[in-house]
C-alpha cells in the first residue's frame, strides 16, 4: 500500500457512524439531541480533548466573517467547536473516506451542516485555490506526514496574507522511538513523529512567521491522570475506544509512557503568513 492509504487503513473501522450511533443511545442521547458535547469524548480525538481544543483556538483572532482550514480532520470535532463557538465557517480535509463520511453525518445530528463541509483529500495537495482560508488548524496531524515542509508550504499557499495556522502535533524530545501501537500508528513505517526543531524549520522554510510555541506536556500528565481516574468501571458508552477499537489501552498506554517519560511532547505552535 502507500503510505497514504496505509494510514487511512490504520484510521478506518467500517462501522463508526453506526458504534457513535449507539454509543449516544446508550448514553440517553437521541441522535436529534445531540450537541458537540455529547459527541467530544468521541470527535475530540487528540491529548487533553475539549480543553486542549479550546486552548489552541483561543489563541487565534477568530471571527464569524472567517474561513478556517481543519487540516486532517478527523470526524470532524475540531471544525464543528469552531463552527459553534466562532460561528465561522469551516471546511475539513482528511485522507480517510470514513471519517469524511462521518464528519458530515455528525455535522447534519448536530445541526452545523450550514458551517462545516468535509472534503476527502491530501494535506499535501488540497486542490484548493491559493489565498481561500483566513485561519487553520493542524490537530495530531503530523505524525502521520514525512514531509512537514511540503504540508506547510501547502496551508502558506492557501492562507490569505496576514493569516495564521494553529498546531497541536505530539513531537520528539529524545530519540527513543515510541512503543506501537501508538493512536497514530500501527507501526514504525507509518509514525513521523519530529522535533520542535523541525517544525520551527519547516514552517519558516515556507514562509510563516512563528508567533507562540508551547510544550504542553504538563496539561498532558495533568489530563493522563484525570483519565486514569475516570477509568473504572470500564469504557463509557462514548469515547474514543469507539475510534481505536479493541487494542485502545494499549496504544493510548504507549503514548502515555512516552509522554511521561518525557520522549514525546504535546505542543503548540501559533505561525503567522506575513502580509
Amino acid at each position: 500500500m502507500t503510505a497514504g492509504v496505509d494510514v487511512a487503513a490504520h484510521y478506518a473501522s467500517g462501522s463508526l457512524l453506526d458504534a457513535i450511533r449507539q454509543g449516544l443511545d446508550r448514553a440517553g442521547t437521541d441522535i436529534e439531541d445531540a450537541t458537540i458535547d455529547h459527541l467530544a469524548p468521541v470527535d475530540e480525538f487528540h491529548i487533553g480533548g475539549r480543553q486542549a481544543t479550546q486552548h489552541l483556538c483561543e489563541q487565534l483572532d477568530l471571527d464569524r466573517d472567517d474561513h478556517v482550514l481543519d487540516v486532517g480532520c478527523g470526524i470532524g470535532g475540531t471544525a464543528r467547536f469552531l463552527a459553534s463557538e466562532y460561528e465561522c465557517a469551516v471546511t475539513g480535509i482528511d485522507l480517510t473516506p470514513e471519517y469524511v463520511e462521518v464528519a458530515r453525518a455528525l455535522s447534519q445530528w448536530t445541526g452545523l451542516a450550514d458551517r462545516t463541509d468535509f472534503v476527502l483529500g491530501s494535506a499535501l495537495d488540497t486542490g484548493v485555490a491559493a489565498a481561500t482560508f483566513d485561519r487553520a488548524v493542524q490537530v495530531h496531524v503530523g505524525m502521520n506526514i514525512p514531509d512537514k515542509r511540503s504540508l506547510f508550504a501547502e496551508v502558506h499557499r492557501v492562507l490569505r496574507p496576514g493569516g495564521e495556522l494553529a498546531v497541536y502535533d505530539i513531537m520528539q524530545t529524545s530519540p527513543a522511538e515510541p512503543a506501537f501501537p501508538v493512536p497514530w500508528a500501527s507501526d514504525v513505517t507509518m509514525s513521523h513523529v519530529e522535533s520542535l526543531d523541525v517544525y520551527r524549520a519547516a514552517l519558516v522554510d515556507a514562509g510563516f512567521d512563528i508567533v507562540v510555541e508551547c510544550d504542553r506536556s504538563d496539561f498532558a500528565r495533568e489530563f493522563f491522570a484525570e483519565m486514569r481516574q475516570r477509568s473504572t468501571g470500564g469504557p463509557p458508552p462514548i469515547g474514543l475506544h469507539l475510534i481505536m477499537g479493541a487494542d485502545a489501552p494499549i496504544k493510548i498506554g504507549n503514548m502515555v509512557a512516552g509522554v511521561s517519560a518525557g520522549s514525546l511532547a504535546p505542543t503548540e505552535i501559533i505561525a503567522r503568513k506575513p502580509s
